[in-house]
């Protein structure tokens, strides 16, 4: 989680992610445990198919918060 705080640069919610991933913008993806698997999996099966790591982070609440919003976050990217 330290890298996703400091990162310049990151993108929070899945059509974005989804987006930097198929641009090859990004070389980590956080994704919550509890989000819902519509959006779990297709972010799984992509980052994959692209050698893409994945950090799974217990609750939408706590990636929100290493995001600094105040909201939960179900996916962040890191972008390169």
């Amino acid at each position: 989680m330290k890298r996703l705080r400091e990162a310049n640069k990151k993108t929070v919610g899945f059509k974005q992610t989804i987006k930097a991933i198929d641009r090859g913008q990004t070389h980590v993806i956080y994704i919550a445990k509890d989000a819902e698997d519509k959006i779990r999996i297709p972010i799984m099966e992509k980052s994959v198919e692209r050698e893409i790591a994945v950090v799974e982070v217990e609750s939408m609440m706590e990636l929100g918060k290493a995001c600094g919003v105040q909201v939960g976050a179900s996916v962040v990217a890191v972008l390169d």
